[in-house]
């Protein structure tokens, strides 16, 4: 709440330096913080998943065989053979961003997922690498894309040009689509939380219509977990299909 009665729904995403003078000096946020609080969540769950390595196994290193089964199929089924070469970058990719928006839906969190400078830098880091394989697969034929074929040579200044944009905006539209998922979600927790609150400051009548904002809230929890994992697998999914078209012949 800020001055006393408006909502300050974008305050939670704020950056803030933390560990005292340390942090302002090294510009280190909560940001950073909660990116290794992910890696590390993830590395044990694959751990202690994996540690048992029964012939019969448990429910933990089920549910870690079973992501590990998801994840390659998709690479394999969506690129190819060349598939299995990319799946421990997509692999990675896809428990990063799901650990970062589960994190942040655990009060007093921080959901570094809802902030464009990360999710851009991720969407940055797959177009090049994209053009990357693209250029040591295909050689100067990648450039042949941005003319589609059958196309008339007369329309050349007019496709091209649109191709490249189309190409070049993949970026921007990669680490849009998670980012603002991401903040309009938590934006609906804020503004209705924030009803629940104000609705208490009058009385019983207060407490009766605040019912509404809650039961909206315990709504939106369900949907984030879902929306969740929907945008890490559309971030991976995606990334598989650029992927593909890079190692097309």
């Amino acid at each position: 709440m800020a001055g006393g009665s408006s909502i300050d729904v974008l305050g939670q995403f704020e950056l803030h330096s933390v560990f005292g003078g340390l942090g302002d000096a090294l510009h280190f946020s909560q940001s950073p913080v909660y990116m290794m609080l992910a890696v590390v969540l993830v590395l044990a769950f694959l751990y202690f998943g994996m540690r048992p390595a029964a012939v019969v196994p448990g429910r933990f290193q089920a549910a870690a065989e079973v992501c590990y089964e998801f994840i390659r199929n998709m690479a394999i089924d969506t690129i190819g053979p060349e598939g299995a070469s990319f799946f421990p970058f997509i692999f990675t990719l896809f428990f990063f961003i799901l650990a970062g928006n589960y994190l942040g839906l655990l009060p007093f969190s921080y959901t570094f997922t809802s902030h464009i400078a990360v999710t851009f830098a991720l969407a940055m880091m797959v177009f090049v690498l994209t053009v990357v394989v693209s250029l040591k697969v295909q050689g100067i034929r990648f450039f042949a894309h941005f003319m589609p074929a059958g196309a008339s040579l007369a329309l050349a200044p007019l496709l091209i040009p649109i191709e490249i944009l189309s190409f070049l905006s993949r970026p921007v539209s990669l680490s849009i689509r998670l980012f603002a998922n991401m903040v309009a979600g938590h934006v609906m927790f804020e503004i209705f939380a924030s009803f629940v609150i104000m609705l208490a400051g009058f009385g019983v009548v207060g407490d009766v219509f605040a019912i509404g904002p809650i039961a909206i809230n315990v709504a939106l929890v369900a949907l984030e977990l879902l929306v969740g994992v929907l945008q890490a697998y559309v971030f991976a999914i995606l990334t598989c299909i650029y992927l593909r078209e890079a190692v097309a012949h």
